[in-house]
């Protein structure tokens, strides 16, 4: 299944991310990009958090003040059935190949993306098929925005 990458998303650590045009993705991550808490965030199972354009818009119709990189992805895409987001799962685009790893369990830190501070709202366990989910990097590359992303193979 064909998307595009709507958004590249990074910060020096913690919410929102912010938009830039290109950026290159290796087994550290998105350049430019720094996480606070290692503990839960970063390292090469999580290399890349990825989230839907079409779930952000759904939220926002909700009344949640959410936008591309306030909940803490790195790359916010468009096009893509997040049905078939699911670990295991490989997305290409252009040189760039990720294997999903894990569903994102939201914190605290993107309560502000949420009415009433609900953070909940994209939990996998409690709202199933509205989570972000983790990448690790298969092979390393550029990307830009509005760049092919291309849903290679559901588990």
């Amino acid at each position: 299944m064909n998307g595009v990458v709507h958004a590249i998303n990074v910060s020096n650590g913690g919410v929102p991310k912010l938009a830039r045009a290109a950026a290159w993705v290796d087994t550290n991550g998105v350049e430019g990009d720094r996480q606070r808490n290692l503990k839960f965030h970063g390292g090469p199972d999580r290399a890349v958090c990825l989230y839907s354009l079409p779930l952000i818009e759904a939220l926002r119709a909700e009344g949640h003040p959410i936008a591309p990189g306030t909940a803490g992805e790195n790359l916010t895409l468009d096009g893509i059935d997040w049905r078939g987001m699911q670990p295991g799962a490989r997305l290409e685009i252009g040189d760039l190949r990720l294997e999903l790893t894990s569903f994102t369990a939201p914190c605290k830190t993107i309560r502000h993306s949420f009415r009433d501070e609900d953070f909940t709202r994209i939990s996998q366990k409690v709202h199933p098929g509205w989570s972000r989910l983790y990448a690790r990097v298969l092979d390393p590359g550029r990307i830009t925005a509005g760049a092919p992303a291309i849903l290679l193979a559901s588990p």
